[in-house]
């Protein structure tokens, strides 16, 4: 299984920016973006219960 929650760290800390394209309940669809312009480069869904955790401000 994937650790969707630490991609998203690693794009960050990376200097890359994201945003939330859907929220739902049980999932999010997350659109990875450019440092340089904000670009969308991929986008992914994710059930992963930190990474959701995470999205809502509530990082444990």
């Amino acid at each position: 299984m994937a650790d969707d929650l630490a991609m998203l760290q690693r794009w960050e800390n990376a200097g890359a920016t994201w945003r939330v394209i859907a929220h739902h309940d049980g999932s999010a669809t997350i659109a990875l973006c450019r440092c340089d312009g904000g670009e969308e480069i991929e986008r992914f869904t994710s059930t992963d219960r930190r990474l959701l955790d995470y999205l809502r401000g509530d990082p444990s």
